[in-house]
């Protein structure tokens, strides 16, 4: 990825605490304008990994770069990158919009920009409360209007979706989806794997500190099966298995339920055709996807 090209990139990362390995020969990239999911069970080493991308941790060995550069490297870091890693840093007897201009003031970037970040975000709805008084979705939505005050190309959010309401996640999937359309690389860690699901183009998956999966999200799922419900069930998988080398493939078929059949290894237009062939009744035929939960699973040993 060449630099300027404001992606993420990370390289043989390795991160020791004395004897423990929180991370280990990590390798993954994320492209402009690809919101990429970072996903792991607790303990995974993904705030680890983040808080090495913002130069608040220091790599054993590797790297960990923006645009080809170290965060510290940045000539201006908080326009390149903004972060939202937890939902502590408010001074108490400071109002939302106290807490936003002080930080603009830091950044050189303007009361008025204050206001704008407030409106993008919905904190202006509540900018007159002190921060001690405010709800945990509410230090969140403020915690993103401050990562994204110098306006920059890359944000890397650590569970932003804490504390936020089902409107909340719902603007917030909105908004992410926004940011990718603008061009803006956007590295999200999140357990409401059902979120991330609807937002991702690409996850990234690391157990122990380790890549276990990176790439498109659609990837991950593995093959589709076919469901279907039949009232001459067994006679279908008969027939099913019996056209095995005209559908091209392994033909493999599950009987999960009475009159329920899964088939593997062939698309809903065969299993069709292989039905009306043979005069077979189907009261419903689908493509069943295994989700994004389920394939997190698989791949991280049933970790949660």
């Amino acid at each position: 990825m060449s630099e300027g090209s404001w992606g993420i990139e990370v390289r043989g990362l390795t991160k020791t605490f004395g004897p423990v390995a929180a991370v280990t020969d990590l390798s993954f990239g994320v492209a402009p304008g690809t919101v990429a999911g970072f996903l792991g069970p607790n303990g995974a080493g993904k705030t680890t990994t983040m808080r090495m991308l913002l130069g608040l941790v220091a790599p054993t060995s590797g790297t960990a770069t923006i645009g080809g550069r170290r965060y510290a490297d940045l000539a201006r870091p908080t326009a390149t990158v903004g972060a939202v890693l937890d939902g502590s840093g408010f001074h108490p007897g400071h109002t939302a919009l106290d807490h936003l201009r002080v930080y603009a003031r830091m950044g050189r970037y303007g009361t008025a920009r204050a206001a704008r970040v407030a409106e993008l975000t919905g904190v202006s709805a509540f900018a007159g409360r002190a921060t001690r008084t405010l709800s945990t979705g509410m230090r969140q939505r403020l915690n993103l209007a401050t990562a994204l005050l110098g306006d920059p190309r890359v944000l890397l959010l650590d569970e932003p979706g804490n504390g936020l309401d089902p409107e909340g996640i719902a603007w917030l999937r909105r908004f992410l989806l926004d940011l990718a359309a603008e061009g803006r690389t956007v590295l999200v860690s999140s357990h409401v794997l059902g979120e991330i699901e609807q937002v991702a183009d690409q996850v990234v998956v690391i157990r122990e500190g380790r890549l276990v999966a990176t790439g498109p999200i659609t990837g991950l799922y593995g093959a589709a099966a076919v469901l279907v419900r039949s009232p001459e069930a067994d006679l279908l998988r008969a027939r099913l298995l019996d056209s095995e080398g005209e559908a091209g493939g392994v033909i493999r078929v599950e009987a999960p339920g009475p009159g329920v059949l899964r088939v593997h290894g062939m698309t809903t237009a065969q299993v069709a055709a292989v039905a009306a062939a043979h005069g077979i009744p189907l009261h419903e035929i689908t493509l069943e996807r295994p989700t994004l939960e389920e394939a997190f699973l698989n791949m991280t040993g049933g970790a949660r």
